[in-house]
């Protein structure tokens, strides 16, 4: 019974799950739509600009130090990810959708996670101070290398970015982000002192684009396009993807020298992948009518990798106890 209770969905999935099923029966739509998209605009940037006054540049510069280990998740997050995500886009049409083909691909471009990669390391008894830093320079790259990745490999897929949608980065992204990190000597201490009130403003803003998106897509006919089976493949999909990246981390870790608090670090920090910066950032790079869809996988990907990476910190744990008890 606990172990199942371990697998139910945590408090903001169930959000996302409610604001889904909000904007399936009520759809914002017309005026309201309008104004919503506006606020969900100024909610973004006022994200990344928290998310620039909260990283450390000192953490980061001192986790610069173990190079090889934040090296290997770099190349895990931002060039093995995106080449698998490519290689299951070729799936045929009639097991995987285009549209989610394309989330695919999305997804498998974003940064790692900063809290649960951080989280999940120290429970399982890893390098908590590497994670910091890698999981804040994977977010820190990937404000520029995630649209980069997007253009070069939706461009194949017949997406790509618009000259407009690298000027609405900018000024919903890059420039908050980096007005944020200037400001951070002045309010750092003072975000990481409210960080559990600012974390509700970063699930907040996420909500907001969840209900936008899906207003739009469900307007388009979403669920229609969505059948069961295209369902079950994305879920396969997912959890074969996380299966593979998993194994692959923990591999090379071993293979690469690494002791076992690194590879620690590393399996947590190079398989998992952000929803707090992909949901804003999709709303920004793909059309209203389609960002329901792309951010589909990324929606069922977050769940699965919270519930497995939860059950594997357990094991490493239970694993560095008996070892430490002998």
């Amino acid at each position: 019974m606990t172990f199942l209770l371990r697998l139910l969905p945590d408090r903001f999935t169930t959000a996302l799950v409610v604001v889904v099923l909000l904007a399936t029966f009520v759809p914002a739509h017309g005026r309201f739509a309008s104004l919503w998209g506006d606020a969900t605009a100024v909610a973004i940037a006022l994200l990344f600009f928290l998310h620039g006054a909260r990283l450390s540049r000192q953490a980061v510069m001192a986790g610069m130090l173990h190079w090889r280990l934040h090296l290997t998740v770099v190349v895990f997050t931002f060039v093995a990810f995106p080449l698998l995500g490519l290689a299951f886009a070729q799936l045929p049409e009639a097991v995987l959708p285009s549209g989610l083909a394309l989330g695919v691909i999305y997804l498998c471009c974003l940064p790692s996670t900063v809290q649960s990669s951080i989280a999940f390391t120290s429970i399982a008894g890893g390098n908590v101070a590497a994670a910091v830093c890698s999981a804040s320079a994977s977010s820190l790259f990937g404000v520029a290398l995630t649209p980069l990745l997007v253009s070069l490999l939706m461009h194949a897929q017949g997406g790509g970015v618009t000259l407009e949608q690298i000027q609405a980065i900018v000024t919903q992204i890059l420039l908050p982000f980096a007005v944020g990190q200037l400001v951070h000597p002045w309010v750092g201490a003072w975000a990481l002192r409210n960080k559990k009130v600012l974390s509700v403003f970063d699930r907040g803003s996420i909500l907001m684009v969840v209900y936008g998106a899906f207003s739009e897509a469900v307007i388009h006919g979403l669920w229609h396009q969505l059948t069961p089976e295209a369902t079950a493949a994305l879920v396969a999909v997912c959890g074969l993807l996380l299966a593979i990246l998993l194994a692959a981390t923990t591999v090379t870790a071993r293979r690469l020298g690494f002791d076992r608090a690194d590879e620690i670090t590393i399996v947590f920090c190079g398989s998992k992948k952000s929803l707090a910066a992909g949901v804003p950032m999709a709303n920004i790079l793909f059309p209203a009518a389609s960002v329901g869809m792309i951010v589909l996988p990324l929606m069922i990907f977050h769940q699965i990798q919270l519930m497995v990476c939860a059950v594997l910190a357990r094991r490493y744990a239970a694993k560095g106890e008996a070892a430490a008890a002998e």
